[in-house]
Order: C-alpha cells, then sequence, then structure tokens
C-alpha cells in the first residue's frame, strides 16, 4: 500500500513519509484493543484507570516542548498555540483522573412509585476514533480520557496529515492499554471492508470530519448497528446586530476568523452586520486582517 508524508505547510517541504497499514496491522490492533477490554477494561478499577491517565497527563508535560514543535511543523500552527494545545490536552486527561469517581458512580433517579433507579455508565468495549488535522492531541485528549476512564478501550485513525503526532501519541502513551492507532485514510480499504460480523468488534465509532467522511462512516455503521457520533463541518456565522466598542468587536471578529491559524472548526465562516454598523465595520476588519496577515497573531477571547 502506498505511502503517506509529513508537508510542511509554511514551506511546502516534505519532512518524512509513513506506510499506510496493511489489513494485517489493523486485525492486529482490533484485537489488542480487544484483549485489553476484556482484560483490564473490564477488571480495572476506578483508581488503576486514574493513576494511568495522570501518568499520561504527566508524560504530555514533560515532553511538552517535542510534542508542540511536531505540530509546528506539521500542520502549521503556531508555537504558542502548539504549546497550548499540548497543556489543555493534559489538564483534560487529568481532569478525568481526578474526577473519576464522579464519572463513573451511579447517577440516582427521581421516579413515581416504589423502587429505585439509576444511570450506569459502564464501558462497552473497543471504540474507534477518527481523528481531525487540526488539533492533533486535542481531539485525542478529549476522546480517549473519558473513555478510558470508564473502561472503554479505544483504536485511533489519525487524520493523514498527523501521522509524525500520532506517533509521538503512541510513543508517549504507553501507559493507556488498549489505545492503538491505524495509519490509514478514511478511503483506504482497512476502513472500508465489512468487518462488524468478524472479531474482535468495534461497538462504536466516532468521527471529526467532514461531511463526506460522516456520511460514508454513518453508512457503515447503520448498516450494522453501532453506535455512532459525527462531528462534521458547518457554516458559523458571526452576527453583529448592535456594540458600543466597534474596535473590540472586530478584534473578537477577525480572531474568530483565524484563531488557530483559521482552522478551527467553530470559526467565523459568515459575517452578518446590521446595515448601521456595516460600512464601518468592514472597513476596521479589512484593515485588521490585512494587519494579521504582515504578521499580527489575533487571539479569539476566551
Amino acid at each position: 500500500m502506498s505511502d503517506y508524508t509529513v508537508v510542511n505547510p509554511a514551506t511546502g517541504q516534505t519532512l518524512a513519509s509513513y506506510p499506510t497499514a496493511t489489513d494485517a496491522e489493523v486485525e492486529a490492533a482490533l484485537a489488542a484493543a480487544d484483549a485489553a477490554y476484556r482484560g483490564w477494561g473490564r477488571s480495572s478499577s476506578p483508581a488503576e484507570r486514574a493513576e494511568l491517565l495522570r501518568a499520561v497527563a504527566r508524560l504530555h508535560r514533560e515532553r511538552r516542548d517535542e510534542l508542540a514543535a511536531i505540530i509546528v511543523r506539521e500542520m502549521g500552527k503556531p508555537i504558542e498555540a502548539a504549546l497550548g494545545e499540548v497543556d489543555f490536552a493534559a489538564d483534560i486527561t487529568d481532569y478525568n483522573a481526578d474526577h473519576i469517581d464522579q464519572i463513573t458512580a451511579d447517577q440516582p433517579l427521581t421516579i413515581d412509585g416504589d423502587g429505585t433507579a439509576v444511570i450506569r455508565r459502564s464501558p462497552l468495549g473497543v471504540l474507534l476514533g477518527i481523528m481531525p488535522w487540526n488539533f492533533p492531541y486535542y481531539q485525542v485528549a478529549r476522546f480517549a480520557a473519558p473513555n478510558l476512564a470508564i473502561g472503554n478501550t479505544i483504536l485511533l485513525k489519525h487524520a493523514p496529515q498527523c501521522p509524525e503526532s500520532a506517533e509521538a501519541i503512541a510513543a508517549r502513551s504507553t501507559p493507556r492499554p488498549g489505545c492503538r492507532r491505524v495509519r490509514t485514510s478514511i478511503s483506504g480499504r482497512p476502513m472500508n471492508r465489512r468487518r462488524s460480523d468478524r472479531r474482535p468488534p468495534r461497538r462504536a465509532v466516532s468521527v471529526t470530519g467532514s461531511e463526506r467522511a460522516g456520511a460514508a462512516v454513518a453508512e457503515i455503521a447503520g448498516r450494522h448497528l453501532k453506535k455512532v457520533a459525527l462531528e462534521l463541518g458547518g457554516s458559523d456565522p458571526f452576527i453583529v446586530l448592535s456594540t458600543d466598542d466597534l474596535d473590540a468587536t472586530v478584534d473578537a471578529a477577525v480572531a474568530a476568523r483565524l484563531d488557530n491559524t483559521g482552522q478551527s472548526c467553530n470559526a467565523g465562516k459568515r459575517f452578518i452586520v446590521v446595515d448601521d454598523l456595516y460600512d464601518e465595520f468592514l472597513e476596521k476588519f479589512t484593515d485588521k486582517l490585512l494587519a494579521a496577515a504582515d504578521g499580527a497573531s489575533p487571539r479569539y477571547p476566551r
């Protein structure tokens, strides 16, 4: 099967090539994830899982500079944002460790009549996570950490633009049993072959990506009655109806468009401005965009 490459978007330089996973490698990863679930996933205590999650967060912090440098050259993230993403991924992982008792506890329900009822969160088994390219660490953490806290095991299919950060996650995440990755594109054979009637199974799939990818995965998941969660593209509006500080509003609008070098799913993509403010907003907005193109680095207000 063909290789795919890491291309620095700032220079166009090809940095490295990685082979696409073979069918045998995909099967081996599935088998390992299933074995981990049947062993560790079903028998480990919340405290044991929390300890492993904290170890992963610690590895992120210890290798912060190294991990950040990878996504700078791999997908063009500014170094400040890259360092922040590594920190955020570590924080998410630590949060799930720190709150694991709350996450895994039964949630009582108020019912009419006699008896009791609770919501109980139990592991399903092997979950497939299809990751996007714009947040290579954050997206993995938000999918992996809560599922590992529950006792699920996961198989990660990283974006083809991010093989180097995928390798780094695998190398730095050895405390996470059952966490495997497959280097293959959504159109590749391993993702489209019918596997749901074979062992070990995938119990659910989560996709963050394009409408095309979501439609393809949802069709396969629906055909085989697999649970599926889709986070796909959108056309987010930035709406200005009134303001007592137009400069601050324009700053927020520019930052909303350019956050993460404009590569955020929730970035402002359409600007809807009331007539009375339109001309002045457009002039200021244009000036700010041109200034950003000359080297300014707008920050979206959190």
